[in-house]
């Protein structure tokens, strides 16, 4: 800058000159100042000493610079010398411009020689220009504009036609709108266009375009897996087909498999969750986001007790819609295998093909398997989430029952016996069948301390089939059959065979028969009222029985005994009348004798066999429960009406060793005996197991005469004790196919051991009425007045014979007025003859073994009363042959045995006591033989062991 500033003159002057006057000027300064001398050392430290302001650009005003450094005082001196210091300094600067000048200066005239030398060419070259302009417009002019025109529009006009092509190609891409869902479609399309655009990649918007569909068929693939998703819920043919056919169209076949099963096990969660999510807030009432963050097993635990059932019925029915989808996805599957492949461009496409369709099928096959788990899971975490100890029976059924049809789905979706269904539905139900059997005994013992022992009137053509709880037996063709099994399509038996996913595969549900079954209506097994409006009809029964006390349900039962309806008008009274009367029935077609205890015990039967014919792993529990319910109930009325200390007494034999054993290990097993035996020591789960021993109601009243010392309680408690034996025995079959092979031995244990001895029960039972009902004390009291050491043979039998049979008369006449109240059956009446036969005839062989002093003429008038005996009562009852009659026959012949034959008789007649057989040996014996074979006979008559028979 200082250069400069100080040389402007100079340079102004170079400007108004030529080039080479310039240059002279120039070498005349700058040789001036070369030849000032001056040391180099020193003018470079003048230069060094130069502020570095002055080497900025040229904007800087040095003037303004130097002013502002001026002192507030200014000395002459001072100034002087600085301005001294700033000419060095200016003159030392130009010193160096100039050297550097004069060293460039060879460079600085060849350049400018350069540029004259251009200046030349640029001139010429406007020349050329000039003249190029005047020939192009002269050729313009030789030519027609409008034929060139023409040729610029047809070559524009192919160029916009191959791109109109290239447009066209393009725009089908608008076509693959969501709405259609032709995923194969518009994947062809789209490889179409991409195939389209390689061809046009010159193209620079084609070249965007590649990479923009290569966006779009991932964009098509998410949502192609969005559509396979959808089909996990409800499988739609064309639609499935069509995903199909567009993941083959991109060559991920296999992909799409895993993927579908990923999408499978997601719906499985989803689903469920959102089942029982929806009846969690609905319950709850509350708008509490808090269940939606729980975990699904937690979620179950909040299901209350009235919710879970339609709840448990939404969750089957939205999985059985999965696995439904699942299995139309394997028998599109296997439909498309079997169909004829399309012609293929190359072995190599055909092999692919082959290993994808095998990749598909292991699998789907495998994948059946791994669904129908993640299934059992999520139902298992649903059935442990809540307590169903305390649910009701009914309740309780239909949960068994819809998890019985799920574990039947699962058999037939894979092949599976659904062991985590069973492991858990078992765990649930021992649980709560413990406590439902405890709470039944409880009930059962409550019903037998308050049952009066009334006939229940039913149906004559009664069935324990018409009850509800035993509908499942005519609703399976097997006992394995679940109670639901049966479909709409009852009426085919064709339809019957079909499978859960043949039957529903279009439309309906398997989990929605239940409710069905649930309303039926249970048949009337009661007995109607035939006679009410009929005053004819119930005048001819009241002829026949001459008995107004009769309660007018029982002259109904009797009524409806006959045909199930009221009688027809028509049957004559003479009819009615002659009805033998030894029969003690009011009809030959009569109905069952049960009680209402007895027909609740039948129900509870066919509810337990309801829970064993659904849940087969627990049955031998559940029939275990059955065998204490029928012990139960034989126990009671053994207990109420058949137990009596006089039956050793008697030489009877009443209760067989098998009835006895039985009782016994009733009381063991099931009795609770710390009620009656404070002293007995059970443990708590002893006690849990057991059940008090029951009381016979205070108004059951066994001690009056005037009824026979309650036959009719007795007939009606023991005869239904067999009917219920019956009826366990016509289930035998369903019970044995319900049994586990390894427990069999049990059930026909308790079959052969406990329910073959009902009808035993009659004999002691019935004994304690034959026992009282006849005065065997009077008869044996008159016989000792008579004497029996005559010496003529008598012509007229004793007076003790005739009261005998005035007794028997009396008692079947009382028989008859019990009949009225109570059927009495044929294998009834002949017990209670048979004891009161038996029991006479032994006390007639009681009064001839008192006899002191005997003849044989006595022996004959013995022979007399016992022929006068049998000729009457065989009048009053059709028994035959007469009880014992050979036992009275036997001991009176034995009077007129020798000695020897006395002895072998001793041996041979056990059935006989010490003293009847002492009475022989002492008053037959006594005159013909000596003391020493009397000693010895009544020896051998010690010595003999005699089991009662």
């Amino acid at each position: 800058n200082l250069f400069l500033k100080t040389s402007s003159n100079s340079v102004s002057l170079c400007l108004s000159l030529s080039l080479p006057a310039c240059l002279t000027v120039l070498q005349e300064e700058l040789r001036e100042l070369r030849e000032q001398p001056i040391d180099p050392q020193a003018e470079q430290e003048i230069i060094d000493s130069i502020e570095e302001v002055y080497f900025s650009n040229d904007s800087f005003d040095m003037v303004q610079h130097e002013l502002e450094k001026l002192p507030p005082e200014l000395n002459l001196q001072e100034l002087e010398e600085y301005r001294d210091k700033l000419k060095r300094q200016q003159a030392a600067v130009s010193k160096k411009v100039a050297d550097l000048i004069l060293e460039k200066q060879p460079a600085y005239v060849k350049e400018l020689e350069r540029v004259t030398a251009l200046q030349t060419n640029l001139q010429l070259a406007a020349v050329i220009c000039t003249n190029a302009r005047r020939q192009l417009s002269v050729a313009k002019e030789g030519f027609t504009e409008a034929s060139l025109g023409l040729l610029a529009n047809q070559r524009r006009r192919q160029l916009l036609t191959g791109l109109l092509k290239s447009l066209r190609t393009i725009k089908t891409l608008v076509k693959l709108t969501p709405m259609e869902e032709d995923y194969p479609g518009a994947i062809q399309l789209c490889l179409e266009c991409q195939k389209a655009a390689s061809t046009f990649k010159h193209y620079s918007c084609i070249s965007e375009l590649n990479s923009k569909l290569q966006d779009t068929l991932e964009q098509i693939e998410e949502q192609l897996d969005v559509a396979l998703s959808k089909t996990c819920k409800h499988f739609d043919v064309s639609h499935y087909t069509k995903v199909q056919l567009a993941y083959t169209l991109l060559g991920k076949t296999q992909t799409a498999m895993d993927q579908l099963h990923m999408h499978f096990t997601q719906a499985i969660h989803n689903t469920v969750f959102q089942v029982v999510l929806g009846y969690v807030e609905l319950c709850a009432g509350n708008a509490d986001t808090k269940f939606q963050k729980m975990q699904y097993k937690d979620l179950c635990t909040h299901i209350t007790p009235d919710s879970y059932i339609p709840c448990l019925t939404d969750l089957c029915k939205a999985l059985w819609e999965v696995m439904l989808s699942y299995h139309h996805t394997m028998q599109w599957h296997e439909e498309h295998d079997k169909q004829e492949t399309t012609p293929t461009p190359g072995k190599s496409f055909t092999c692919s093909l082959a290993v994808d369709r095998s990749y598909v099928k292991k699998k789907l096959e495998h994948g059946l398997t791994r669904i129908w788990q993640d299934v059992q899971l999520k139902v298992k975490a649903y059935i442990l989430g809540t307590d169903m100890s305390n649910f009701k029976y009914d309740d309780f059924i239909v949960v068994l029952d819809v998890i019985s049809r799920l574990m039947q789905v699962g058999e037939e979706f894979c092949g599976s016996k659904s062991e985590v269904l069973q492991e858990s539905i078992k765990r649930q139900s021992v649980n709560y069948f413990k406590n439902y059997h405890r709470a039944r005994l409880e009930e059962l013992r409550m019903f037998l301390e308050n049952e009066t022992w009334e006939l229940c009137p039913v149906k004559s053509n009664f069935n324990i089939a018409q009850l509800h709880e035993f509908k499942f037996m005519g609703q399976c063709r097997s006992p394995s059959v679940s109670p639901s099994r049966q479909a709409a399509s009852l009426s085919s038996s064709a339809q019957e065979e079909l499978s859960l996913f043949q039957q529903y595969q279009r439309e309906g549900n398997p989990f929605e028969m239940h409710m069905e079954h649930k309303e039926e209506e249970t048949e009337d097994v009661l007995a109607s009222n035939g006679y009410e409006s009929d005053e004819l009809e119930k005048s001819v029964y009241q002829d026949y029985d001459s008995d107004s006390d009769v309660p007018e349900e029982l002259k109904q039962d009797y009524v409806d005994e006959q045909t199930g309806d009221a009688p027809l008008k028509s049957v004559p009274r003479e009819t009615m009348r002659t009805k033998k009367k030894s029969d003690y029935n009011l009809n030959k077609t009569n109905a069952p004798i049960l009680t209402n205890t007895t027909l609740n015990v039948i129900r509870l039967v066919g509810k337990y066999m309801q829970m064993m014919n659904i849940l087969k792993p627990i049955a031998f529990d559940v029939i275990h429960c059955v065998s204490q319910l029928f012990d139960y109930y034989l126990y009671a009325v053994y207990t109420f009406f058949g137990r009596n200390d006089m039956y050793e007494s008697s030489g009877l034999g009443l209760i067989s060793s098998r009835l006895r054993t039985t009782l016994n290990r009733i009381q063991e097993s099931l009795i609770d005996m710390t009620s009656t035996h404070p002293t007995a020591n059970l443990g708590t789960e002893d006690r849990k197991e057991k059940v008090p021993s029951p009381h016979l109601s205070q108004l059951v009243v066994l001690t009056n005469s005037g009824t026979l010392y309650g036959l009719a309680q007795r007939v009606v408690a023991t005869e239904s004790l067999v009917f219920l034996a019956e009826q366990f025995e016509s289930l035998q079959s369903h019970l044995d196919a319900m049994m586990p092979a390894a427990k069999k031995p049990f059930l026909q244990q308790f079959y052969s051991q406990t329910v073959s001895t009902a009808s035993e029960l009659r004999k002691p039972i019935y004994w304690i009425v034959a026992a009282k009902a006849i005065d065997y004390e009077q008869m044996l009291l008159m016989m000792a007045g008579v004497k029996w050491d005559i010496r003529e043979i008598m012509s007229q039998h004793n007076v003790y014979v005739d009261v005998l049979l005035k007794e028997f008369e009396q008692f079947n006449k009382r028989l008859g007025e019990v009949s009225r109240h109570v059927r009495i059956p044929l294998p009834v009446s002949n017990v209670l003859w048979e004891h009161c036969i038996r029991l006479a005839n032994r006390t007639l062989v009681e009064g001839y073994a008192n006899v002191k002093k005997c003849s044989n003429e006595g022996r004959a008038l013995m022979q007399l009363d016992f022929q006068q005996f049998l000729m009457k009562l065989e009048k009053l009852t059709d028994l035959r042959p007469i009880p014992d009659k050979e036992f009275v026959e036997t001991y009176i012949k034995a009077y007129y045995l020798t000695e020897n034959d006395m002895e072998q008789f001793i041996k041979n007649h056990r059935e006989y006591s010490m003293k009847q057989l002492a009475n022989l040996v002492n008053v037959c014996l006594g005159s013909h033989i000596n003391k020493k074979a009397r000693q010895k006979l009544l020896a051998a008559i010690d010595d003999i062991d005699r089991p009662k028979r």
